[in-house]
């Protein structure tokens, strides 16, 4: 065996009421459905450089970037369960892991290739266990390596929220959690379960969403009107007040005289291109 210390994005994945799906489904059809739900998974997964370590009801996952394990969680909500009829919940975690390497003599009777050992994987298990179904939830380590940062992979109005601090069974530090997601249902914070208990932290989030679309919609608005004022000024305003005449009868001289150093510039740059 061979044992490696790394730092490793950490996603749990669990496919809420699989038991009670597969009852319903039937043994054979519900096994080709499972197995339709992770084909669809994995190819997230690669798509996003992830690495599989375990799968039962659900994945244990590992990625390189912190964005990475974000970007795959955001598109796994946003896309699959709607596919599969199949609900889920993730949590992601960023931490220091042992990566155990099994000896070949053991993979051949059936164990796994890699394992990962170690806190980080239980803080991302209690994580998970949070999550509302549909929800993506990060601790305050992954939300520190992604620092709301997002890349050309992040689905378009994904957003973060403090969900709280909670107290993890078997954690001796209470942690910070954090939701992201584009919808204000996504964002709001889980309540208390078996595993661990909210000790602080805002019972819904509202305006910190609506606040920051209003904002964003300021800023698109206010650069368009800059835009069009510009335009206004280089085409109906500059020509009136390049008359210096207008400018002198209107005592705006003292304002605008730059307009002549610019006129000037235009009136050069015309002659110096029709040569």
């Amino acid at each position: 065996m061979e044992y490696t210390e790394r730092y490793l994005a950490i996603v749990l994945l669990d496919l809420i009421g699989s038991t009670a799906f597969i009852q319903s489904m039937g043994a054979m059809r519900g096994a080709r459905w499972l197995q339709y739900h992770d084909k669809l998974a994995r190819s997230l997964v690669y798509r996003f450089e992830g690495r599989e370590i375990d799968r039962s009801d659900g994945f244990l996952l590992s990625f390189e970037r912190p964005i990475d394990a974000v970007n795959f969680a955001l598109h796994y909500q946003q896309s699959i369960p709607d596919k599969t009829k199949l609900g889920a919940r993730i949590g992601v975690h960023w931490g220091k892991v042992v990566e155990v390497k099994q000896d070949e003599l053991h993979t051949m009777i059936g164990a796994k290739s890699v394992e990962l050992e170690g806190i980080s994987k239980n803080i991302a298990a209690r994580t998970m266990s949070l999550c509302q179904a549909g929800q993506v939830l990060l601790t305050a380590e992954a939300m520190q390596a992604v620092k709301r940062r997002t890349n050309t992979f992040t689905p378009r109005g994904t957003r973060y929220a403090l969900a709280g601090e909670y107290k993890f069974k078997g954690v001796r530090k209470p942690q910070l959690i954090y939701t992201v997601g584009a919808t204000i249902e996504s964002l709001q914070p889980p309540p208390s379960s078996d595993k661990a208990k909210k000790i602080a932290g805002p019972s819904k989030i509202k305006s910190k969403a609506r606040d920051r679309k209003l904002i964003e919609w300021l800023f698109w608005a206010l650069y368009r009107f800059a835009f069009a004022m510009l335009l206004w000024f280089c085409f109906v305003a500059m020509p009136i007040l390049s008359k210096k005449q207008y400018r002198l009868i209107n005592e705006l001289d003292d304002y605008f005289y730059w307009i002549d150093y610019i006129m000037l510039f235009i009136t050069r740059l015309r002659e110096v291109l029709s040569v």
